[in-house]
């Protein structure tokens, strides 16, 4: 007996989706080699129809889930690259992506100063800065923007202390 049949292929799905979400296209990727192993390539398809019909896959909380883990540290650019590596569908990740529109230069300002601190960004430090949070998936402009804000700080700090 082989050792991929000890747990069948929904069993399987069931128990990827139970450690975290996982949309469709995940699930088929990751149950695939299995479903060829046992000779049931034929039903992974039925067996994600009927897991999609009672609500174990779902795509908007999939989408839900990896902003609610990764929206912290990462730009509108990066998330959008992952949610699309999920194979979710353009309007759930159109709807996520509308949903951090409003939060973006925050969580590029707070990015910033987990990594590197208080401190204004000037010259070459300025510039490792940028490309940190370009790296992170944040625009050109958000992160112009949030390191002109931490000069801008550093500025008032100055202003009030005179």
């Amino acid at each position: 007996m082989p050792q991929a049949s000890l747990l069948s292929l929904k069993g399987r799905a069931l128990r990827l989706l139970a450690a975290r979400e996982h949309s469709r296209a995940e699930l088929e990727r990751k149950l695939k080699p299995v479903a060829r192993e046992l000779g049931q390539l034929d039903q992974l398809g039925s067996i994600l129809d009927d897991l999609a019909a009672r609500d174990f896959i779902n795509e908007g909380r999939v989408a839900e889930s990896l902003l609610n883990r990764r929206a912290a540290k990462l730009g509108s650019a990066r998330l959008r690259q992952e949610l699309n590596q999920k194979g979710l569908g353009r309007e759930d990740v159109d709807m996520a992506m509308q949903s951090l529109q409003s939060t973006e230069l925050e969580r590029a300002r707070q990015v910033r100063v987990k990594k590197f601190g208080q401190d204004a960004a000037k010259g070459k430090e300025g510039a490792r800065q940028m490309r940190f949070l370009l790296s992170r998936g944040f625009s050109a402009d958000i992160v112009r923007k949030a390191l002109q804000g931490s000069e801008m700080a550093d500025e008032n700090t100055l202003d009030a202390r005179a």
